[in-house]
């Protein structure tokens, strides 16, 4: 990794691990068949993708004839969302998330009311976690679907999955969870946790952009309604070539990440306590967004009072962090999820996330520490006291 400008934004996206990358070559040229094909060639592609298939299924506690390949987990969530929703219309036309999803579950959920269907969007409180309690009260006799996320992408906490999945199954509704943030970070196992639908992105866990999956569950049968027409690839739920580059890329960092976890998230809370205590020392008035006690390891979002937060980017040309999700890139309104979590407009302008990864040192964290905290004292200097933030 290049010494500038230190990655801090693996929430964003992490880079794909060497061995990813090593995995994934010799099928963009010595072994580049169609693993739709019937000859030799393009029977090698597909049982390149088979295997990934195995490596991921593994990765969750799945079957490998679960795993639906995608180009990301938007799609996968779009088809989770919508396609349970449209293929149970005539048993019921109600679903339920929360406040704090990503914004293309919050998006799919908008396109469903368009086609009448009643969605329940729950709050979370002050950590940003659900009320499970809350949640059971919200589910009704038309309800087809909860969709929650295993791990929000800004303030990284962990919601209650076993107990999500729990309530749902009790009630026979099926329960999705957009784990882009959470496979290879955190155990999950889809069968322990009643999770029926969830959905995995390739380049949060250090996989090739543009490919993801679906967890389809087969007993009991999930049924939903594809979102495109095509040649039935994907046990007809997802038409379209399979690019076994990007699969055989995803299936490498699963089995990596499966292998690896536990040590790796060991090693991110000491990075994070080392950044966060050497902050607190030097800046005692920040404050933590989120729950510290249900978060991955590598995620921080720190409010810094009286800064605001784009311009506290803007003197840290050294680092590379972020203000909220990627997704929302170039807003200027507060962060929604923040929002959600009861932080006022100016707090939540103040607020940077800052993620760790896999190729974070420790000396990445000292000098993220000193250029942060030098950069918050000279613009808390800069500005007045009686200042108002722009909202």
């Amino acid at each position: 990794m290049a010494d500038r400008p230190i990655y801090l934004d693996y929430q964003a996206t992490a880079p794909t691990d060497p061995r990813v990358v090593d995995a994934m070559l010799p099928w963009f040229t010595r072994r580049f068949g169609n693993p739709h094909s019937l000859h030799s060639i393009g029977e090698a592609a597909a049982t390149a993708v088979d295997r990934a298939r195995r490596q991921l299924a593994a990765l969750i506690g799945a079957d490998a004839k679960e795993i639906i390949f995608t180009s990301g987990a938007t799609e996968a969530n779009n088809l989770a969302i919508k396609g349970v929703a449209r293929f149970h219309r005539r048993r019921g036309r109600h679903i339920v998330t929360c406040v704090t999803e990503h914004k293309c579950v919050l998006e799919s959920c908008a396109r469903l009311e368009e086609e009448g269907v009643a969605v329940t969007r729950l709050p979370v409180d002050s950590d940003g976690l659900i009320n499970t309690t809350m949640l059971a009260a919200a589910l009704r006799p038309e309800t087809v679907l909860v969709s929650i996320m295993a791990v929000n992408n800004e303030i990284g906490v962990i919601q209650p999955l076993a107990e999500i999945g729990a309530i749902c199954r009790r009630a026979g509704v099926y329960f999705h969870t957009d784990a882009a943030q959470a496979a290879g970070k955190i155990p999950l196992d889809v069968n322990d946790m009643t999770i029926d639908l969830m959905s995995v992105s390739g380049h949060k866990m250090y996989g090739p952009m543009g490919v993801g999956a679906l967890y389809l569950r087969r007993r009991p049968r999930v049924r939903l309604t594809p979102l495109m027409d095509g040649g039935g690839q994907e046990r007809g739920v997802r038409s379209g070539t399979v690019p076994t580059p990007l699969v055989v890329g995803l299936g490498a960092a699963a089995e990596i990440a499966g292998a690896e976890m536990v040590a790796e998230g060991a090693r991110l809370e000491a990075l994070r306590a080392r950044l966060l205590g050497g902050l607190q020392a030097r800046l005692p008035g920040l404050r933590i967004n989120g729950s510290m006690a249900h978060r991955v390891p590598g995620n921080l979002n720190l409010c810094f009072p009286g800064v605001v937060g784009d311009a506290l980017l803007a003197r840290l040309d050294g680092l590379a962090l972020s203000t909220g999700s990627a997704c929302s890139a170039g807003s200027t309104a507060p962060s929604y999820v923040l929002r959600g979590i009861g932080l006022d407009a100016a707090a939540a302008l103040a607020s940077v996330r800052i993620g760790l990864g896999r190729f974070t040192s420790e000396s990445d964290v000292d000098v993220a520490v000193r250029e942060i905290a030098d950069a918050v004292v000279q613009l808390s200097a800069e500005t007045p006291a009686d200042a108002d933030v722009a909202v």
